[in-house]
């Protein structure tokens, strides 16, 4: 997770929502990245996505059985269904997404019948943490919106 607190340090240095991914296979990290949807006008641009990507490209498959994804914030739905498309083994995440999250806090994907893949999931790893990371961008980022009114 210290890992992918400093991807996330990388996007808030961006201007990005300070949220990072890694993606690990037999203890080697073959993914990482950080949310680039703001300078990318991307939508699809979440730290998930693009570990995911990287590490099939380095592995050579989209198949990533017995992979762990690490990201700081629980997963939104598009980024749990890539983890299920990829056949990622297990989820970790830092801090809940009570807006957004997929992994149990809006919907859980995980229980959609008829999923033909199944995530095991770790939350709440360095919580306080990945949760400072995001309410300090924020209110940061409140406090230059009023600074320029």
């Amino acid at each position: 997770m210290r890992l992918a607190l400093r991807e996330a340090a990388k996007a808030a240095r961006r201007g990005e929502v300070p949220v990072g991914s890694i993606l690990v296979i037999g203890g080697e990290v073959v993914g990482r990245g950080y949310n680039t949807r703001e300078k990318g006008h991307d939508p699809t641009a979440h730290a998930e996505i693009h570990a995911i990507r990287r590490a099939a490209k380095k592995q050579k498959s989209w198949r990533l059985s017995g992979s762990t994804l690490v990201v700081t914030l629980e997963p939104c739905i598009q980024c749990v269904g890539a983890a299920l498309l990829a056949r990622i083994e297990t989820v970790v995440f830092g801090c809940r997404d009570p807006k957004g999250g997929a992994l149990g806090s809006v919907v859980d994907l995980r229980a959609v019948p008829g999923v033909n893949h199944q995530l095991s999931v770790v939350g709440d790893v360095l919580s306080d943490e990945c949760s400072a990371a995001l309410t300090s961008f924020f209110r940061d980022l409140r406090r230059k919106k009023r600074a320029t009114k």
